[in-house]
């Protein structure tokens, strides 16, 4: 089938709700049509693996999501030999999988993963679209609907832990954060059910504590969390209960910290 046409074929129902902000859903779909690779960078639960989910299901391509960590080696992205049924066989990994079948394939923070890692997705990252599978003495092709997409979150990168300048600039990229409040506010109501209205003073809430990044927190209150926070309270918790939970707990374990989060929770929700 025509990459122009896989589109219309998608029932838009089965599609992962994604809240655009600018042109990130266009130009994922050039990179994909062009055959290009694409860098994702963010802070933690900003909607990246969303997106992604969101464009494979509209471009009606297969996805196979990596989390990356640091014991993740090639062999559990190409794919290993199994005893199976007192055999030994191949069994494809999930990279290997997405060049066959031609899907996208998401390395999420793909700076946890191991050196050897990034050696396998060069020859897929350039003009060769190549995966040799040294195992098998297989090279494979990959095909015009395979794409490949990793992410990482600059807020923790370091020196033992960042992209390889040579590794980078194989990659287009995009620059993810946190939607403006009334985008933020809509995809959490969306998400949880919770009215505009609490919806909109959790959004505030988070934007006093983002502002703390840097100093007591490592890192802000994510999109995600907030979408935690409005479902318990839709549900019938307490707002602070739910705040403590989603908002507090797993942002610090400092308890200086998390007593100067809940007094910003209390002076928003009284």
């Amino acid at each position: 089938m025509p990459l122009s046409s896989v589109a219309n074929c998608v029932d838009e129902r089965d599609i992962p709700f994604y809240e655009s902000v600018g042109n990130e859903c266009s130009m994922f779909e050039h990179a994909f049509r062009q055959r290009l690779p694409l860098l994702l960078k963010g802070p933690t639960g900003c909607g990246k693996t969303r997106f992604v989910s969101h464009m494979a299901a509209k471009l009606g391509r297969p996805l196979f999501t990596i989390s990356c960590h640091d014991d993740l080696t090639s062999a559990d992205l190409t794919g290993r030999y199994l005893l199976q049924g007192g055999e030994t066989r191949w069994v494809d990994g999930p990279l290997t999988r997405a060049v066959r079948e031609g899907g996208i394939c998401y390395l999420d923070e793909v700076v946890e993963a191991r050196k050897d890692v990034t050696v396998v997705l060069h020859p897929l990252t350039d003009d060769r679209r190549l995966l040799p599978l040294e195992r098998t003495g297989e090279l494979l092709e990959a095909p015009d609907d395979f794409m490949l997409v990793v992410s990482y979150n600059p807020g923790y990168q370091h020196i033992l832990k960042s992209l390889k300048p040579s590794t980078r600039q194989r990659f287009l990229a995009m620059s993810f954060d946190f939607p403006p409040p009334k985008v933020e506010r809509d995809i959490v109501a969306r998400e949880s059910g919770l009215p505009d209205d609490q919806c909109a003073a959790l959004v505030n809430l988070a934007a006093s504590l983002r502002a703390m990044k840097g100093q007591d927190l490592e890192e802000g209150v994510s999109t995600r969390l907030l979408v935690y926070c409005a479902t318990l309270i839709a549900a019938g918790v307490p707002i602070l209960e739910a705040a403590r939970a989603t908002l507090v707990e797993p942002l610090s374990d400092d308890a200086d910290v998390q007593e100067g989060l809940m007094e910003a929770i209390q002076a928003t929700f009284g």
